[in-house]
């Protein structure tokens, strides 16, 4: 019989690497907090009181998700203060089409081994977006998975909750024929279609990490890691002061499965894509991909991160106050009739 003693330490789980972890990024969250939060990082809850005399009757809108194989840009380039952006940003800009104001936000890091350091990275990326969203980073987990993960990598996945009054909620149902659509522009391609994008860039072009992609004045790793726009105080704005019927995030689907999500029965979007300019990453990756123009849209959000359907009379004010809001945004398109249950897009 062997008497050797055998710690979780052997096992692969450092319990003192996950204690000065949370040391690290108490600071981090603490720059998210907002008056309703009621205990600090730490707990085995995230304490959070609803403030409901700002609400005639409130509804919670949650949304969760991840950032996808844009995680393997992340660890190519061994950068990790910025997917935690994306992060947020994919669950944020989920809940706000609905009308919501996010509240607050956990999040989820799993790992074969923990890097304290690195991790506090991704916390501070997840920082980053939650105070760009205006919510509470309240709470989350670390996990040490030995054996799990690939070394030196690990996994995310966020989870937001925001609340809008029940009179207040967006669900596209008041969309009319005639309704203009107003695009804002993306930062890039966002979180979506990553897998597409590193087999065309690293497989068909053979370019490496650093390499700067023909034709721009970026590198691979600098365009790729761009982080997702956070539209939330932006559409909150607008939704004090305008009529917004229908808000769509364009994420993985494109514009092409995005937009349909929100438009009734008998209504159709009209999308000009000569009404804004398709960034160059794009064209790049059409090219030397090969890719077809239906392949392209439903993939990627070519340019456009958010949509939103309003009233004719009202796009040249939105516009303005978007302008406004350092938001570059154009009306894409128009809703028109089409057969009953065949809401669809039409690219022009």
């Amino acid at each position: 019989m062997n008497d050797t003693s055998i710690s979780y330490k052997d096992a692969g789980v450092d319990i003192d690497a996950g204690n000065t972890f949370v040391k690290m990024i108490k600071p981090l969250v603490k720059a998210t907090s907002r008056p309703e939060v009621i205990a600090d990082i730490g707990g085995f809850g995230g304490l959070f009181s609803l403030n409901t005399s700002k609400y005639k009757n409130p509804v919670l809108v949650s949304g969760t998700d991840g950032v996808g194989t844009k995680l393997k840009l992340a660890f190519m380039a061994d950068r990790h203060d910025t997917i935690g952006i994306d992060l947020v940003a994919m669950c944020v800009n989920d809940i706000v089409v609905q009308g919501a104001e996010p509240l607050f936000f956990l999040d989820y890091l799993a790992t074969g081994k923990l890097d304290p350091a690195k991790g506090a990275e991704v916390i501070k990326g997840v920082s980053e977006g939650c105070v760009q969203a205006g919510c509470a980073l309240i709470g989350g987990e670390t996990a040490e998975m030995p054996g799990f993960y690939a070394a030196g990598e690990y996994d995310i996945a966020g989870f937001a909750v925001g609340v809008v009054d029940r009179d207040n909620i967006i669900d596209g149902s008041t969309i009319t024929v005639g309704n203009r659509l107003i695009g804002l522009t993306s930062s890039g391609l966002h979180s979506n279609g990553f897998s597409l994008a590193r087999k065309v860039i690293f497989e068909k072009m053979g370019l490496g990490i650093n390499d700067a992609l023909p034709g721009l004045s970026k590198s691979v790793v600098e365009e790729l890691l761009t982080p997702t726009r956070i539209y939330v105080k932006s559409v909150l704005n607008l939704l004090r002061d305008f009529p917004i019927n229908g808000i769509a995030h364009i994420t993985g689907g494109g514009l092409v499965e995005n937009v349909p999500r929100v438009l009734p029965n008998g209504c159709k979007a009209l999308i000009n894509r000569k009404s804004w300019e398709v960034p160059a990453v794009f064209q790049l990756l059409q090219d030397a991909g090969n890719i077809t123009d239906s392949e392209l849209f439903r993939t990627f959000n070519c340019g456009i991160g958010m949509v939103l359907a309003i009233p004719e009379s009202e796009a040249e004010e939105i516009l303005i106050r978007l302008s406004g809001l350092n938001e570059q945004a154009y009306v894409i398109g128009e809703v028109v009739k089409c057969d009953a249950g065949k809401e669809c897009v039409e690219l022009l």
